[in-house]
């Protein structure tokens, strides 16, 4: 059975679904079932509870918007996808909070060539575990912010508290 907790956030709900102790997916809404809808069809049929407290992943969350930037990084995570998509979103979860990175970057920092930056936009956009792989930290290239599921203001807010929040 998948638990799931639906956060209070400076930037709105924040839902989280764990499974045996081990996050599996995590966004910007309040309906945990829309993150649910996104898991593999078995997953989905292990089912969904709705809890109160998710222990240390409640508690990761709270201290991350509290300020601890790096108290996200030491939560398990886990989601589907390719040896390929495995590797950037590990390289994902290297990128430190209050840094950004391009997508060729990205893609670099993952073994892959600076041209996959499309392969690497990918992985982001296929990203189930938001802020924990945080690929609100990869901007484009060209400038600006780039897109992002939960919302450009959503990923402003996310880059200008890291930066505020980081150690000098």
């Amino acid at each position: 059975m998948i638990e799931a907790q639906v956060l209070s956030t400076p930037i709105g709900s924040l839902s989280l679904l764990v499974r045996q102790g081990v996050l599996i997916a995590a966004g910007f809404t309040g309906e945990p079932g829309e993150m649910l809808a996104r898991l593999t069809p078995e997953l989905q049929a292990e089912g969904m509870k709705v809890v109160d407290d998710l222990g240390p992943v409640s508690q990761a969350v709270r201290a991350y918007f509290d300020g601890d930037l790096d108290a996200l990084d030491e939560i398990p995570v886990e989601q589907p996808g390719s040896a390929t998509r495995k590797r950037l979103h590990q390289a994902l979860r290297e990128v430190r909070a209050g840094t950004t990175v391009s997508y060729a970057e990205l893609a670099e920092r993952a073994g892959l060539p600076r041209t996959a930056a499309r392969v690497a936009g990918s992985a982001c956009s296929q990203n189930l575990i938001a802020p924990f792989v945080p690929c609100h930290r990869v901007l484009p290239s060209s400038g600006g912010y780039g897109g992002y599921l939960y919302g450009v203001p959503v990923k402003e807010w996310l880059l200008a508290h890291e930066s505020a929040n980081r150690p000098a």
